[in-house]
């Protein structure tokens, strides 16, 4: 049932012993309707089958007259008597237990600054206003990228949530990818045990290949509610990944959910507000009160009352007629004012509406994609497209091989992660196409093609490095410091060290810190001055601890 609906379950009046004045009132409107048959002094005059035409029936022969609204008058006040409601005020004991969890996606395309000053600062700025506006609440804070990873459990503490979120980068994250669905196991261990249904937030630009099967299974079992905040902007500008809005709503509609647009001011976080504030659960004390929800139809029934001041009250309501007459009037046509001529790569917003409403009652957006892509459309095929598997390969015939590789990643198949290392092999990201490679070889050794485009990646790689070492042995420079961050390509220098190095962890408990005065200062300082590097060592720890308990063989992009 959709969340809009959800409450019809508790829709109850407070006073529903008023309903019986709606038998006094049909018996004189039935008494009145005989009373003005019997009045009738011409009756027994003028011959019946002449008086049907000399008759004035301006009211009765229409359903806009004043009987039928007399009692539509008489509806609407009754049922503010008997007050309908359907919400409970909130105890000042219960009211902690409406958790929040964010969501908060972390992949390289939430690094694009279509949204200034990207998107992934937007929504952090987005989060930590939702948060002020929840003094005392406890929140969570989930980031998933390729993996998924919990930074802070329910806490009240908004400082040090704050201080995390701030430190939250793409790089960071021990693999690439987009799969929102990780965070879903993270988000019922953390909401175990609670009474109260809580609230889930994700904000995100995208989805994986299988995260709406899994949103819908998990909500639909689930009494928590999901709202999803989209980051991004929908023009397509050449190497930026558009925002995917229709599969974002179409994800939170399959999950009972609400999905919410991002504004320039704090309209968007205030609506997120309101929709976890009237997320609680109805208790079973009867002793708390409800809302009386019914003086909002007070003001329809005022409007209905004044219609018998005017004599034509019925043309008054001609005006309703107004906005029908004006939305149905066509817009001037631009024919004339086109002086360019129209390109083969002409976004799709400027697109005839009528064009794309016919073709949509004919074919799937898949299926325009695939005719799109057929005719060198290749920008708009991307656009149309909802599988991500060929949305990729739309961007990878458009040549633009890192937008392709994004999505490819959104995938975990053999046949995703051999796309992406070609994508990253032309768009000269060499170090991480040989990444995939290796990867892919470790999951299926005879995957045709892998190993022989894997020794070319290879030997560009050296041959870049020659070339690099001889440039720098000429210049006297070094390059060696050079920081990998981001989802920029990398054509050499370095390949060997992009992994996750296995050092000697020591395991100290909090006991032991807290007895120890210098490492507890030594551990506070640390995380105070860098939580992003804490942050990193964590969900490196924690990839490792969920492959070793693993049965199946994972992914293993650095």
């Amino acid at each position: 049932m959709p969340p809009e609906f959800n409450v019809l379950e508790h829709f109850h009046f407070l006073r529903p012993t008023w309903a019986l004045l709606l038998i006094p009132w049909l018996a004189m409107v039935v008494i009145r309707s005989q009373q003005r048959d019997k009045q009738d002094m011409f009756g027994g005059i003028i011959a019946p089958h002449l008086l049907q035409h000399l008759r004035l029936q301006r009211f009765d022969t229409r359903w806009l007259n004043p009987k039928n609204f007399s009692l539509l008058f008489m509806v609407l006040v009754l049922l503010v008597i008997m007050g309908p409601t359907w919400r409970q005020q909130l105890s000042p004991l219960n009211q902690d237990e409406a958790a929040l969890v964010v969501l908060l996606d972390v992949s390289s395309t939430m690094q694009q600054r279509d949204v200034q000053p990207s998107r992934l600062q937007r929504a952090k700025q987005k989060i930590s206003d939702l948060l002020a506006l929840r003094p005392d609440k406890k929140s969570a804070l989930i980031v998933y990228s390729g993996t998924a990873h919990s930074v802070l459990s329910l806490t009240a503490d908004q400082d040090i949530l704050n201080q995390y979120l701030a430190a939250i980068t793409p790089a960071i994250m021990p693999r690439s990818g987009k799969f929102p669905e990780y965070s879903l196991p993270l988000a019922d261990e953390m909401l175990r045990g609670r009474n109260a249904p809580a609230t889930i937030v994700m904000f995100s630009d995208g989805l994986g290949a299988k995260s709406g099967q899994a949103f819908e299974s998990y909500f639909l079992t689930r009494p928590h509610q999901l709202l999803v905040v989209g980051v991004g902007s929908e023009d397509e500008e050449p190497g930026i990944a558009p925002l995917e809005r229709e599969s974002l709503k179409a994800l939170a509609t399959d999950a009972n959910g609400v999905y919410l647009s991002l504004t320039i001011d704090d309209a968007d976080v205030r609506q997120l507000n309101r929709h976890i504030q009237s997320h609680y659960t109805i208790t079973q004390d009867s002793a708390m009160p409800w809302f009386d929800s019914g003086y909002l139809l007070v003001f329809p029934a005022m409007g209905l009352f004044l219609m018998w001041f005017r004599r034509g009250w019925t043309l008054t309501w001609m005006w309703l007629i107004l906005p029908v007459v004006l939305s149905s009037t066509p817009a001037p046509t631009l024919a004339q004012q086109e002086t360019t001529p129209i390109t083969r790569e002409r976004p799709a917003s400027e697109q005839s509406a009528a064009m794309r409403g016919f073709t949509d009652l004919w074919l799937t957006d898949d299926q325009q994609g695939r005719l799109l892509l057929q005719l060198g459309r290749y920008t708009q095929a991307a656009a149309r497209f909802n599988d991500l598997m060929w949305k990729g390969i739309a961007y990878y015939y458009n040549e633009d091989f890192m937008l392709a590789a994004e999505y490819f990643s959104r995938q975990d198949s053999d046949d995703a992660l051999f796309n992406e290392a070609n994508a990253r092999a032309q768009g000269r990201d060499y170090v991480r196409a040989v990444s995939r490679y290796d990867c892919l070889l470790a999951r299926t050794p005879d995957y045709p093609g892998a190993t022989a485009n894997r020794s070319q990646v290879r030997a560009i790689i050296e041959e870049i490095d020659r070339l690099s070492a001889s440039q720098q042995e000429e210049a006297g420079a070094s390059t060696q410091d050079k920081q990998l961050s981001g989802d920029d390509a990398i054509p050499a220098q370095g390949a060997d060290e992009i992994s996750w190095q296995q050092t000697e962890v020591i395991q100290l408990t909090a006991e032991d810190i807290l007895q120890d005065a210098a490492t507890s200062d030594m551990w506070l300082r640390a995380v105070q001055q860098d939580p992003s590097r804490f942050l990193a060592i964590k969900f490196g720890m924690q990839l490792r601890n969920t492959e070793t308990k693993a049965d199946v063989p994972s992914r293993n992009i650095p």
